[in-house]
């Protein structure tokens, strides 16, 4: 599986993450492409959950629902004053809304109701 954090997304979860914490990162049905990716500074891993990607001390943790959707994905950070936060892109990305907060990938099943549909 391929995960890049950039630079900016590197500096950010470094200053921002204390000892324990890692980033959740997972993907839900929404907006007017299908699917968004959402992410969350935790401590407690859940059941289904396992490290994806590790940089330094930065942990990435996803669940297995949403590990089939971050192959690809690149995690930036901007500290601008609209859109700014964590900014998500995928390199399988095959449609996208005009804001950019949702996305579909390549050959890759749709979610309906909170499920992947395989």
């Amino acid at each position: 599986m391929k995960i890049t954090i950039e630079k900016n997304a590197e500096a950010m979860l470094n200053d921002k993450l204390t000892t324990g914490q890692f980033l959740r990162v997972g993907v839900t049905e929404g907006g007017c492409a299908g699917l968004t990716y959402n992410a969350e500074i935790a401590k407690e891993m859940q059941d289904t959950e396992n490290i994806i990607h590790t940089v330094g001390e930065i942990r990435i943790v996803a669940d297995e629902q949403s590990l089939k959707y971050l192959d690809g994905l690149v995690i930036d950070y901007s500290d601008d004053l609209i859109n700014g936060g964590l900014q998500f892109t995928n390199s399988n990305t095959e449609t996208t809304c005009g804001c950019g907060q949702s996305f579909g990938l390549v050959g890759l099943p749709k979610i309906q109701d909170g499920k992947c549909n395989n």
